[in-house]
């Protein structure tokens, strides 16, 4: 596969195919659905748009990692956000500005997964 000139992430991003829910670790409130997920950077699909440029650390599941996927705590930037082509749902990039040794080491392992 030859990599999108237009491509402008540091790193490829796995499309997420199993239903993730991504909720603010602070409020506990429901940010959205993983779209996809990569080691710097993910992207949300929710019902309201979060604010510009604004930090949250959000709690993800790893699925496809055991019955029970590993929840990881990931420090995120909005990057932007967009309508969705759905009525009601949003689109958010988030950059990840700060994750712990640990919650790096099992993204990692999910990302080196095949599908």
């Amino acid at each position: 596969m030859t990599p999108d000139p237009q491509e402008s992430r540091r790193a490829h991003r796995k499309p997420v195919n199993i239903a993730a829910e991504v909720v603010d670790a602070i409020s506990g409130r429901r940010m959205g659905q993983l779209g996809n997920l990569s080691a710097s950077g993910m992207l949300l699909i929710g019902s309201e748009a979060p604010r510009n440029e604004a930090i949250y650390q959000l709690r993800l599941p790893l699925p496809g990692l055991g019955e029970t996927p590993p929840t990881i705590e990931v420090g995120v930037q909005e990057q932007w956000h967009e309508e969705a082509a759905t009525p009601g749902q949003v689109w958010a990039g988030y950059r990840i500005i700060a994750i712990g040794d640990h919650e790096a080491a099992q993204l990692q392992h999910w990302l080196e997964m095949p599908g």
